[in-house]
């Protein structure tokens, strides 16, 4: 069992599964949400269970999918595309280690230019045109 949180506790996880690799998103709209581009793992919805969700709000980003985020302290915790069975898990929330690693990114052509790509591969993201 994994667990993670926001920064201040208003939004507390269990994963009582397995986590997808990490993969890095260089969209827009994750570099305008984090700053810079985001870094998620995933779970299985059946997996992944909330233990604190006072502070879980959601953000309509896209027709397509949702962004969860504590709305006490700011704290950026998920991604969840329409119709998907799982939901992707921003690895910095993770508690301890996670024994994860990275393995690609995604929207490439939308990172910023402020860094370089490294490590994993490139991979094509099903939202991707």
């Amino acid at each position: 069992m994994k667990t993670g949180s926001c920064l201040c506790g208003a939004v507390k996880y269990e994963v009582h599964g397995p986590l997808r690799p990490v993969i890095a998103c260089h969209c827009s709209q994750c570099r305008k949400q984090t700053g810079t581009y985001m870094s998620a793992t995933a779970a299985e919805d059946g997996d992944f269970r909330l233990t604190e969700a006072r502070g879980l709000r959601w953000y309509r980003s896209s027709p397509s999918a949702k962004r969860g985020f504590c709305g006490e302290c700011g704290s950026v915790l998920f991604w969840k595309g329409d119709g998907l069975d799982n939901t992707s898990i921003t690895a910095g929330s993770l508690d301890g280690r996670t024994g994860l690693a990275l393995e690609g990114h995604i929207y490439c052509a939308d990172a910023g230019d402020y860094y370089e790509i490294a490590g994993g591969s490139y991979r094509k993201s099903q939202w991707e045109d």
